[in-house]
């Protein structure tokens, strides 16, 4: 009886110390400072789509890209742009 008493004090003990390490390492994870964005000046973007464009949705992609769906009078069109430099890579015609 005296060996589970001291086998019930010692996992109570382990479960208390393991609660504070965990505690202590959320704070101490909380109180890092996120990454701030890349600071300098803006980069103006240019889609060189004609009159009468209109943006119809943004999402984002991976590595600096962004996908810009266009509403053309001649049809619709997907830019992607590089927003690291502000260029567009290229376009893809949508529908026929």
């Amino acid at each position: 009886m005296r060996a589970l008493k001291i086998l019930v004090v010692g996992m109570g003990v382990l479960i208390v110390a393991a609660s504070v390490a965990l505690v202590v390492m959320i704070v101490q994870r909380a109180g890092k400072a996120i990454p701030a964005a890349p600071s300098g000046p803006p980069v103006e973007m240019s889609l060189g789509q004609p009159a009468g464009s209109r943006i119809a949705g943004i999402a984002p992609g991976f590595e600096g890209r962004v996908a810009v769906w266009v509403q053309r009078p001649d049809g619709e069109r997907l830019v992607i742009l590089d927003t690291r430099n502000g260029r567009a890579l290229g376009e893809i015609r949508l529908g026929d």
